[in-house]
């Protein structure tokens, strides 16, 4: 009796959608965690809020050249700079042909920053207040946009170099993406506009944004985004590439003569 195997395999797209939809129902768990701590008052996470904040705050009002610095880099690395990035990336994929890719890092430029605003208004969470601040920000402090808006920022662009890079470039685009995402939420809490809860929730919050609109997508195009990835990859191989493999031309006698125009004239000049 010959037997076979009937269990389906699992597909590339299946272990695809998985490894996403993991990654939004995990960050959705801890999110909703993190701010049952935070409403609740849990003593050890509210001692660890503003006795950082605290340390950092004197820190930054007794180093002003310092603040100054962190304070230019969390304006350049904000949200409004974040999201400019992700629509250039948009658009760019768009006029290439990768529609849904395009459409991808449009939804989520747009799911992060109406999902922001929709967390910080349902928990109206207060900011650190100070007698002598170093900075100010306004709205609901909980999750940081700040944050939220880089991580997202960050995973998505290291997601459209990756089908693209080596072992080098993947390592390295990560390493600069992890940097800027710390680097950001630290500056948030150094200049005391944000709880350090706040930085957390507002990376816990990228992740389910970035989970849920890629599963969304895969379920509403099924593997559009891989064939996508596939044309812009091919859309921007380095045109090296292309010489490369162009065959050689072939080589130069020398002991060929260069015919000179000159001596081959009947007078002996151009005219």
């Amino acid at each position: 009796m010959h037997l076979t195997n009937s269990s389906p395999s699992i597909t590339p797209r299946d272990r695809h959608l998985l490894r996403h939809a993991a990654l939004a129902v995990c960050c959705a768990v801890l999110f909703a965690v993190l701010t049952a701590l935070v409403q609740t008052g849990w003593r050890p996470l509210s001692r660890l809020d503003h006795e950082l904040i605290d340390d950092l705050h004197r820190f930054a009002a007794g180093h002003t050249a310092w603040t100054a610095s962190v304070q230019l880099f969390s304006d350049v690395g904000g949200p409004a700079t974040m999201r400019s990035v992700l629509g250039a990336a948009a658009v760019w994929l768009w006029l290439i042909g990768a529609r849904t890719l395009g459409g991808w890092v449009a939804a989520q430029t747009l799911v992060g920053w109406g999902g922001q605003w929709v967390l910080k208004l349902s928990f109206g969470r207060q900011r650190p207040t100070f007698s002598d601040p170093v900075a100010h920000a306004g709205g609901p402090a909980l999750p940081s946009g700040h944050a939220m808006a880089s991580a997202i920022a960050c995973a998505v662009l290291v997601g459209l170099l990756w089908p693209r890079a080596g072992r080098t470039g993947r390592i390295t685009a990560c390493a600069v993406a992890v940097l800027t995402v710390l680097g950001i939420g630290a500056s948030r809490v150094f200049l005391g506009v944000h709880w350090p809860s706040d930085v957390m929730a507002g990376w816990l919050a990228a992740g389910m944004v970035l989970g849920s609109v890629t599963v969304l997508v895969e379920l509403a195009r099924p593997g559009a985004l891989a064939r996508d990835f596939r044309r812009v990859n091919w859309r921007t191989r380095p045109r090296v590439q292309r010489v490369l493999a162009s065959p050689p031309r072939p080589p130069r006698d020398p002991a060929a003569r260069t015919p000179d125009p000159a001596a081959d004239h009947p007078d002996g000049l151009l005219r």
